[in-house]
């Protein structure tokens, strides 16, 4: 096998009985000994409403640690597509970018965004801009609708409330089913294994617990009333073509991202199953990071999509992967098991809509009563979490590359003290390096 790198996925968790400035401490210590350590790449993700996770903004947490570090690669994953314009995106990395030129990562993802109207009947739906606008039969910048009645009756303010409340659970529903519809892959209802024997577990359907209202609330926090998201192709050409300088408008007009056109950042396209994010990766030739830690049972799906798809370009001849995984090591298996025990029921808070809690000490978890329910929520993620001493790990990994191909791994770790969670990333190394790896 040869030589694969190691990178650090950092969330940017909050433990129980800590504080947010605490937290940030933690990760600048903790990417100055990943860049000492030798890993290549400190990626951060993006989360929304979490109580427990303050990584909302990767662009802001890789200005926070860029003039802290020297040499290791900073990266999103990713930006979350959805809320965002191309043109923002590509001038925040252009703006660090310019003061840590050739460092940067350029993580995209896909997320929940309202969907545009569906056109009328009688003809198109009126647009501003790239997105069509509010028709009669559609909410307003305001979120209320339009009434037949005319403003200023209760009736007619009863109507359109009403009205308004029925198109914004439906725009809600629309956003689920694009979600189910874009996942792609096969089917994942009982848990099977890869040639080699990698656990692909039985697929949560976590989209089953999310449901109008609370979709409602995320789309109105991240989006401007009215907004809806572009297609998640069209968003990555327009971000490549700022990058290039060769931005034209459908009506021909030039644009010019200042900062950000020439920036020397490495684009790369975020995925969990076979669906359209490892379609647009492969068919424009870029760098492709799949998911084990969040979604092992379509992990494959996603490599083997993205590869299909792929296209050679002028960055890549050929296919590039990252897989990420959810780990923790310590001197021995029980050890180990001990500081991961906190993981399955921060995992629970997440899936049933509370949002991630503080991560939990050790007395939490073994207060907690577990139900099947329970169990049967988060049971895909702690199977796949791995767990063990520097050796048991770092067969797994490796199983994990067999089975995926992939040319790099991205390693999350969250346990309550930060100085476990260090040292988890010390023994990886360590062991990692003493199989030939780098990192």
């Amino acid at each position: 096998m040869s030589a694969i790198p190691l990178a650090v996925l950092d969330l940017v968790p909050l433990s129980d009985g800590s504080t947010s400035g605490a937290a940030l401490r933690n990760t600048v210590d903790l990417v100055q000994v990943a860049e000492r350590l030798g890993y290549h790449r400190y990626w951060f993700a993006e989360h929304h409403l979490n109580p427990g996770v303050l990584g909302s903004s990767p662009t802001v947490s890789i200005a926070l640690v860029a003039g802290a570090t020297s040499s290791i690669r900073l990266g999103s994953a990713g930006v979350q597509a959805g809320h965002r314009t191309p043109l923002s995106v590509v001038e925040e990395f252009g703006l660090i970018s310019a003061l840590h030129p050739g460092r940067l990562d350029l993580g995209i993802g896909r997320s929940f965004g309202r969907r545009p109207p569906q056109a009328s009947p009688g003809g198109a739906t009126p647009a501003t801009g790239k997105g069509p606008a509010a028709g009669p039969d559609s909410p307003d910048a305001s979120g209320s609708a339009s009434s037949p009645n005319g403003p200023g009756s209760a009736e007619s303010a009863g109507s359109a409330n009403g009205a308004a409340s029925q198109q914004r659970d439906a725009a809600a529903v629309s956003v689920l089913e694009a979600y189910r519809a874009s996942r792609g892959g096969g089917d994942h209802s009982v848990e099977a294994r890869a040639a080699n024997g990698l656990l692909l577990p039985r697929q949560v359907d976590i989209s089953k617990l999310l449901s109008p209202a609370k979709i409602n609330l995320i789309t109105g926090l991240l989006q401007q009333p009215g907004a809806y998201s572009q297609d998640y192709a069209e968003q990555v050409d327009e971000i490549l073509a700022l990058l290039a300088g060769t931005y034209r408008s459908p009506d021909g007009q030039e644009a010019h991202a200042s900062p950000g056109e020439g920036a020397d950042v490495e684009v790369w396209i975020l995925g969990a199953s076979g669906g359209s994010s490892a379609e647009v990766a492969g068919a424009r030739g870029l760098r492709f990071a799949a998911s084990y830690h969040h979604s092992p049972s379509t992990v494959l799906d996603a490599v083997d999509a993205y590869r299909k798809a792929f296209r050679p370009s002028a960055e890549l001849a050929e296919p590039h992967l990252s897989v990420s995984a959810d780990v923790v090591v310590a001197e021995d298996d029980a050890r180990a098991a001990h500081l991961a025990a906190g993981y399955g029921l921060w995992v629970r808070s997440i899936r049933t809509g509370a949002g991630a809690i503080r991560f939990p000490t050790p007395e939490q978890v073994a207060a907690h009563v577990w139900t099947d329910e329970d169990r049967d929520l988060v049971v895909d993620r702690t199977e796949t979490q791995l767990v063990g001493s520097p050796s048991t790990v770092a067969d797994r990994l490796e199983q994990l590359l067999e089975a995926t191909g992939a040319q790099e791994l991205a390693i999350t770790t969250i346990t309550h003290q930060h100085a476990d969670r260090v040292r988890s990333y010390e023994l990886l190394a360590r062991e990692w390096r003493r199989r030939g790896h780098v990192g």
